[in-house]
């Protein structure tokens, strides 16, 4: 359809959009679809992200305006063992993240999706391992008041003031930021979506 937007993301995150303009891919078009992101029981980590990730791509291409387009769905999920963190939407919850993976590693899994013009879907996903210090109370406590931890996968944003708690990192940093970037140019590429695609002025 003529004038129909070339690129979408299906994800209202500013830390994704930044991501993927970090690498000049600048959406089009945002849309971010209601979806129900409670685990399945059952669900391991990885299959988790990769499930959400593609129910907010098709979700988003579901919509009118994405005919013709390519919709990038992702989502990141904080895991320690076969346990999924949640997403912090109260001290309490981001303060049980911290102690839990207080001294320990945990995983970050990233999910990655597209729906290309065709309607046909692909997907990614990245695994990061990440260990932190042992944290005190104290750190805990100012960690908490700084309330980056609202809205995070497991309770923290490794671009912010919780960076002094990372000692270990290994596989792909951004993931961890919110959006696996080797692994989503390779899947962009995968389906013919070109390196023009998303250039639109912000």
């Amino acid at each position: 359809m003529p004038g129909a937007p070339r690129f979408i993301l299906a994800s209202a995150s500013p830390r994704r959009r930044d991501l993927l303009a970090q690498v000049g891919r600048v959406p089009d078009l945002i849309i971010n679809p209601d979806i129900d992101e409670t685990p399945v029981p059952g669900e391991l980590p990885q299959e988790h992200a990769l499930r959400l990730a593609t129910e907010k791509a098709i979700g988003a291409a579901q919509d009118p305006a994405t005919q013709g387009a390519f919709v990038l769905g992702a989502d990141t999920v904080v895991a320690c063992g076969r346990r999924i963190l949640p997403k912090a939407e109260d001290p309490d919850t981001a303060r049980a993240c911290l102690r839990l993976m207080s001294g320990r590693r945990h995983r970050v899994v990233g999910g990655v999706a597209v729906v290309d013009p065709e309607r046909r879907q692909r997907t990614r996903a990245c695994v990061t391992t990440v260990a932190f210090k042992r944290l005190t109370e104290e750190e805990i406590d100012a960690y908490i008041a700084s309330g980056e931890w609202e809205g995070k996968a497991g309770g923290y944003a490794i671009q912010g003031r919780a960076a002094v708690f990372v000692r270990f990192i290994g596989g792909s940093y951004s993931n961890v930021v919110g959006l696996p970037l080797y692994e989503t140019e390779r899947l962009l590429e995968s389906v013919g979506c070109p390196r023009d695609c998303g250039k639109a002025a912000p």
